[in-house]
C-alpha cells in the first residue's frame, strides 16, 4: 500500500460549519497542507448517516476563500465538493470531523461525520473520520484530539490502507496526557435492545423523548472501540464498504439457488 499524498485537502462534518471540532482539524490539516478546503453544512446534521438531500434544492453559500456551507447533509457536501466546487482539481485526502461525541460501535451506521469519509472512499478518495468521545457533565477534552491527531493521521497516511477501506478514529474523553496510547481496533457491539429513551413535558403539556445509548456488549478476547476508548487508548478502526457477509452468502448460494430450480 502506498502513502497517501496531502497535496490537496477536503475537510467536512456533520456538526455543522461552525463547529470547534471543525476549527480543529483545520488547523490539524494545516500542518500537512497549504491548499485545505472546507466544505460542511450550514447546521449540525448529527444522526443524517448517509443520505443525501433529494426532495428539496440545496443553498451554497461561500463563506470566503475556500470555505463553502451547504444547506444539506454531510453526504451532500461531499458530492457538492467533489462534483461542483472542487471539480477540475480533486482532493487528495478527505478530513471528516472533528465529531463532538464518539462514533463506535454501531454509531457508525447513523453517523455523518463516517459518512462523510465513506462518501470520500466511494469516490476513490483516501478518507478519514475523527471523533473526540465525550462523557456527561465532563468538560469536552477537545485538547486530546488536536494534540494526537496529527501523529496518528501521519502514521496512517505513511502506511496507506486499501482503496474501500475507510479510517474511524476515535480519542477518549481524557485529558491529552492520560491517553495511553494507540490501538488498531474493530467495531464493537452495544445491546440496542436496552437503548435508553427518556420521557420528559414541554412548557405546553406535550411529551417528547431523548433517545440515549444502549448497553455495551462485551466480546472476550475482541479488542474493540469502546473497549480501547474505555482503557484511554485511541482506536482506529478500518471500515470496509463492502457489507456483504461471505460465509453466510456461500452457505446458502446452492441451497436458495436449488430451491427456485425445483
Amino acid at each position: 500500500m502506498a502513502p497517501v499524498s496531502t497535496k490537496r485537502i477536503l475537510i467536512s462534518n456533520d456538526d455543522g460549519i461552525r463547529a470547534p471540532g471543525l476549527e480543529i482539524l483545520e488547523r490539524v490539516a494545516r500542518q500537512f497542507s497549504d491548499d485545505v478546503w472546507v466544505v460542511a453544512p450550514e447546521d449540525e446534521q448529527s444522526g443524517a448517516s448517509h443520505s443525501l438531500t433529494l426532495t428539496r434544492p440545496l443553498r451554497v453559500r461561500e463563506l470566503g476563500p475556500k470555505r463553502w456551507a451547504i444547506s444539506g447533509t454531510p453526504t451532500d457536501c461531499v458530492m457538492m465538493a467533489l462534483n461542483k466546487i472542487m471539480a477540475d482539481n480533486l482532493p487528495t485526502l478527505i478530513l471528516s470531523g472533528v465529531n463532538r461525541g464518539g462514533n463506535l460501535a454501531e454509531d457508525v451506521t447513523y453517523s455523518g461525520t463516517v459518512s462523510v469519509a465513506m462518501e470520500g472512499t466511494l469516490a476513490g478518495i483516501p478518507s478519514i473520520a475523527l471523533s473526540q468521545c465525550i462523557r456527561p457533565d465532563e468538560p469536552v477534552y477537545w485538547e486530546t484530539a488536536e494534540r494526537h491527531a496529527p501523529e496518528v493521521i501521519k502514521n496512517l497516511l505513511d502506511e496507506g490502507w486499501p482503496a474501500d477501506v475507510l479510517m474511524n478514529v476515535n480519542f477518549p474523553a481524557f485529558a491529552p496526557d492520560e491517553i495511553g496510547g494507540v490501538r488498531l481496533t474493530e467495531q464493537g457491539r452495544r445491546q440496542m435492545v436496552g437503548t435508553n429513551i427518556t420521557e420528559r413535558v414541554d412548557p405546553r403539556g406535550f411529551k417528547y423523548y431523548w433517545f440515549g445509548l444502549g448497553r455495551e456488549v462485551g466480546i472476550p478476547g475482541h479488542q474493540t472501540d469502546l473497549k480501547s476508548v474505555r482503557e484511554k487508548w485511541i482506536s482506529v478502526t478500518p471500515l470496509h464498504l463492502d457489507l456483504t457477509h461471505h460465509e453466510t452468502r456461500q452457505a446458502l448460494q446452492g441451497k436458495i439457488e436449488r430451491a427456485f430450480k425445483a
